[in-house]
């Protein structure tokens, strides 16, 4: 994504840490974004990963709310940049993990949602945005050289 017009973004560096404790079947882990401090000692498991969530979350919901964070921030960008301001952005993100054949398991898929609302930019202008915040996207084109499938959807709210 690029900087909006006249500001410069240094090398951005963030951390988190991660916890585990016994085996994978019966095991618990957990993760504290360190940089900010934003989330201290997010559960995860195994179980919870694969099935209900009972309140702890999973590496990939961590990354679909990263990806759907990013996406937000380079289309808001894009938008403006084409003096189309949002007012608001809702970004769904669904991230799938799937066993690929002779790899194991893999993230193959992400899907955005967008639902704009951005009274200044007509069809041909949210489409374009889109497209731009797509491939101005750190995440969407770190999934894509993973190999993962990336598609966005946008509407109107």
């Amino acid at each position: 994504m690029p900087p909006p017009k006249g500001a410069t973004v240094p090398r951005i560096v963030r951390e988190a840490t991660s916890s585990w404790e016994g085996d994978l079947a019966r095991g618990s882990g957990r993760i504290t974004a360190t940089t900010s401090g934003a989330f201290a000692d997010l559960a995860f498991s195994f179980p919870t990963r694969i099935g209900t969530s009972d309140g702890r979350t999973s590496p990939e919901e961590l990354l679909a709310a990263a990806h759907a964070g990013c996406f937000a921030m380079s289309l808001g960008n894009e938008l403006s940049q084409a003096g189309a301001t949002p007012t608001r952005l809702a970004v769904r993100c669904a991230i799938t993990l799937d066993e690929v054949p002779g790899e194991g398991h893999r993230i193959v898929d992400s899907q955005l949602e967008v639902r704009a609302d951005a009274p200044a930019a007509d069809d041909a202008a949210l489409s374009a945005a889109v497209v731009a915040a797509d491939e101005g996207c750190p995440f969407s084109a770190l999934l894509r050289a993973a190999g993962a499938d990336v598609t966005v959807t946008a509407e109107r709210a």
